[in-house]
């Protein structure tokens, strides 16, 4: 069982504890800083969606660099299934967790009244947002030697609870568990030259659209789509993946 953090009361705990000296500290508070606490403080200039983005794309190169290293006889198709483990929702938020962020995150009061601090979705946006803002900050390789210690942690696990598992497989079980039928897959774009073709797919569930993909083939495609609607349920329903 992981030792409980102790409350974080300003940024200098925050980077005391990951080992990392911010040089723009205002850079380091606004990727704490949730649009709630935006709403109610007029003098907070910005919040850390824009930060959210930059870190969401720097994690998902990192990771699969990290994986091609670490697993050098890994197929393709594993690698992008361990790397969408590795970025999804509720394993970015155990990272926020594991370095305290959910004791640093400002918030609105209403946002904290409502246990904002425990929804894996905030959690998860607050860590992409750090990753950013260190970029931002420190460079890529401060932030590889930050990151790449938290991927080797969670690596056994992962494996053993299976969450690199098949996203469309995942789906599919879903769907049955909730009285759905099944996922259909429909292609709804074919574009590039037949060397390098890019595959569009929607995921459908009910008649209705869950989730896009875009992969350089149809199977990759599927595979994006069903993640992606995953991910939209996880956020919308915690326990529901």
């Amino acid at each position: 069982m992981k030792k409980k953090l102790k409350k974080l009361k300003s940024q200098k705990e925050l980077m005391e504890r990951v080992g990392i000296q911010f040089d723009d500290i205002l850079l380091l508070t606004r990727s704490l800083t949730h649009r709630s606490y935006l709403n109610e403080h007029p003098e907070a200039l910005e919040d850390n969606e824009r930060l959210e983005f930059l870190g969401d794309a720097v994690l998902d190169f990192l990771v699969g660099e990290w994986l091609y290293n670490r697993f050098p006889e890994m197929e393709e198709g594993d690698l992008t299934q361990m790397r969408s483990a590795f970025v999804q929702t509720s394993q970015l938020a155990e990272f926020a967790k594991e370095i305290g962020l959910e004791n640093a995150v400002r918030l609105g009061h209403g946002e904290v009244k409502s246990g904002g601090k425990l929804r894996k979705t905030l959690l998860c946006d607050v860590f992409e947002a750090f990753i950013g803002a260190m970029l931002l900050d420190q460079g890529i390789s401060i932030v590889k030697n930050f990151v790449y210690p938290l991927l080797e942690g969670a690596v056994d696990e992962i494996i053993e609870q299976h969450k690199n598992e098949d996203p469309k497989s995942r789906l599919q079980e879903w769907a049955q568990a909730h009285g759905y039928h099944p996922p259909k897959y429909r292609t709804i774009k074919v574009s590039g030259p037949d060397h390098a073709k890019i595959f569009k797919v929607e995921a459908w569930i009910n008649d209705v659209v869950m989730g896009v993909g875009k992969a350089k083939s149809k199977r990759a495609a599927e595979k994006i789509a069903a993640k992606k609607m995953l991910e939209s349920i996880e956020k919308d329903n915690n326990n529901y993946v």
